[in-house]
Order: structure tokens, then C-alpha cells, then sequence
């Protein structure tokens, strides 16, 4: 049961039509918010699940704030920080630039067309774990939205996910920045990590789910390496990998 988690962004992403008439199976992949949400029933409910591989897309930084101290799991960091600033810093330079919801619902679709080139270098052992039986696997960042959610989303895809369905799981994420909101503590975190506060307009943009920012990271995914399938054989995980994948991860009828 997972009655307590279900008031987070969190969900088994079993169950989603993956085409010719197969689903994503159940209770292999989990996607959440970071462990700093957690709280005792929470902590229970996971560990009932019988994780066996965390993948965190956080940074150090983040990590030493809100370790996932609740798990005996292998831990999986994928910190592409670093890679996102390799790959661009237009986007938040953009917005303090341009702190208005314009300037920050450009910084978001900036930032998300360039989380798939952070994520390549990181695909192929993220998927020798999975074809290694190294499930249960749950994937979260911080907010379980924007890092997951393109993750997640590409993942989806090369299962055969139908886009809109890949869309629909992704837009659920809005309940992130809904518990945000209710808790009243978003104006002080971005004073923290911008130096400023923006206008409630502007923090909503930001903290929730709109599907022009996804369709950034699909469109750079088509004008960079031409398919999904293009995109992970970049990432190492070739046609062989990847059927295999679909075996594992789907179920036929």
C-alpha cells in the first residue's frame, strides 16, 4: 500500500499502454520527489516496496542536504548538474534578466531541452543496471518533476509509450508544486537560490508542469539525434539493448 505517498509526486508508472497490446509492467519503475518530503509513513511505504536501485538525478549539493538515508538500496546518483551547465546556463541567466513568467517559462523550456544531452553519458549503465535485474528502480530528483520528468519520459517512449500518455504521466507532477504552494515555504527558497523573489506568477511557472517545457526536451531529442531510438543508440544501448529493455520492462498480452 502506498496510501501515504500517494498525497506526493510519487507513482508506479506500471500499467501505461506500451503498444501492440503490452502495458509497462507494475512495480518494476517508481518515480517520486526527493527523500527531504519524507516522512515516517513514507519512509515505511518505500521500503515495503523492495527497491533494489535509487536513481538520483540530484546534485552533491542536494544530496548532502537530503540524503536517502531510508534505504538499504544501491544508490545510482546520476548528478548531471554539471552537465547542464556544460550543456547551457542560458536559461537561468535568462531569468534574472527577465524574472517576469515569460522570462521564466523561456528559462524552463531552455533548461529542459538541454537536460537529454546531460542525461546520454549517463543512459547506459542506468540501463545495464535494469537489464542486471537490478530491479525494483526508483528515479527522483529533487522536486520529481523536471529532471525525472524528461527521464522518465524518454524512458516511456522507448518503451512505446503513446505520447500523449507520456504526457499525461508527466503533467500528474503538478502536485509537487501544489504541496509547495500549501506549505507556504517557495518565496524563501528561491531568495535562496536566485538571490531575488519573483512574483507569485513567476514561481508558479516555474515550480509547476506545462507541456511546452517537455515538448522542448522531445524537440531537442528530434533535432539532435533524430529519433528516440537515434537518441539512446547515442547513449551506448543499441537495438539488442533496447529490445531487451522492452522485454523486461513491458508486459505482453
Amino acid at each position: 500500500m502506498t496510501q501515504a505517498l500517494s498525497k506526493l509526486n510519487f507513482r508506479d508508472l506500471g500499467g501505461l499502454p506500451a503498444g501492440d497490446g503490452g502495458v509497462v509492467r507494475r512495480l518494476l519503475l517508481y518515480r517520486n520527489e526527493g527523500p527531504a518530503s519524507l516522512s515516517d509513513d513514507h519512509r515505511r511505504e518505500l521500503v515495503a516496496l523492495d527497491i533494489r536501485l535509487v536513481c538520483d538525478l540530484r546534485s552533491e549539493v542536494e544530496r548532502d542536504k537530503a540524503p536517502n538515508d531510508w534505504t538499504t538500496a544501491r544508490l545510482f546518483n546520476l548528478d548531471i548538474t554539471n552537465d547542464l551547465r556544460a550543456e547551457t546556463n542560458e536559461g537561468w541567466a535568462a531569468l534574472k534578466d527577465d524574472p517576469s513568467p515569460a522570462g521564466a517559462r523561456k528559462a524552463m523550456r531552455t533548461n529542459y531541452a538541454a537536460i537529454p544531452g546531460a542525461l546520454l553519458p549517463h543512459l547506459r549503465p542506468f540501463a545495464d543496471a535494469i537489464l542486471a535485474g537490478e530491479t525494483p528502480v526508483l528515479i527522483h530528483c529533487t522536486a520529481g518533476k523536471d529532471r525525472t520528468g524528461v527521464l522518465v519520459a524518454l524512458l516511456l517512449l522507448l518503451l512505446g509509450v503513446p505520447k500523449d500518455q507520456v504526457v499525461e504521466d508527466y503533467l500528474r507532477s503538478d502536485v509537487f508544486a501544489r504541496n509547495l504552494r500549501l506549505g507556504g515555504a517557495i518565496a524563501h527558497a528561491f531568495e535562496e537560490t536566485f538571490g531575488f523573489t519573483p512574483s507569485e506568477d513567476t514561481i508558479e511557472a516555474m515550480t509547476g508542469v506545462d507541456r511546452d517545457f517537455l515538448d522542448a526536451a522531445f524537440d531537442a531529442v528530434t533535432g539532435r539525434w533524430g529519433s528516440i531510438e537515434g537518441y539512446f543508440e547515442a547513449a551506448g544501448i543499441d537495438a539488442a539493448r533496447r529490445a531487451t529493455l522492452r522485454e523486461t520492462l513491458v508486459e505482453r498480452g
